[in-house]
């Protein structure tokens, strides 16, 4: 029999380190009170000054019009099982510009008797941009194969009506 590798502890600067390194910015969010948490990373992905009396409704405005019923729905829906979850979705930052962000977490276990979630934010705007570009290629690749196809359609036609023989 061979021995088990035990699993490494990875100690609070590692762990900072590697979070960093990740682009990963941390929030948790306590729903009794509707109160967010959230690292200095967080503030700066989502474009807001740092405060003390950060809400849900108050992250919910930057939400793009578009996702907000959507990211609304989600994090209502999450409130009431105990689990991983995990939510893509626009904001607006400065000057209207948009940056997809991917929002993955989980609810307590539902032993604490204060209910809370905890996750991050993740920056997927270049992963979001490059499958945005991904399918107007395929669009334009499939717009272009169906006209070749029209076209020898066509010329197969007009040859067959010229023609008397097979081979001709």
């Amino acid at each position: 029999m061979s021995k088990g590798r035990s699993q490494p502890e990875w100690s609070p600067e590692e762990l900072r380190r590697a979070i960093k390194s990740a682009g990963v910015a941390l929030w948790t969010w306590t729903v009794d009170d509707d109160t967010f948490v959230m690292d200095a990373k967080a503030y700066e992905l989502w474009d807001i000054e740092v405060e003390t009396d950060l809400t849900f409704e108050h992250l919910s405005a930057k939400v793009h019009p578009s996702d907000r019923d959507r990211v609304r729905a989600a994090f209502v829906a999450t409130q009431a099982i105990d689990g991983p979850f995990e939510i893509d979705f626009r904001i607006l930052t400065t000057g209207s510009d948009v940056r997809w962000i991917s929002a993955r977490g989980q609810g307590n276990d539902g032993k604490n008797p204060v209910k809370k979630m905890t996750g991050i934010f993740l920056d997927v705007t270049g992963r979001k941009q490059a499958e945005e570009g991904h399918e107007l290629l395929a669009g334009e690749m499939s717009h272009r194969v169906k006209n070749l196809l029209a076209l020898a359609s066509g010329l197969t036609n007009i040859t067959s009506r010229t023609t008397e023989t097979k081979e001709d």
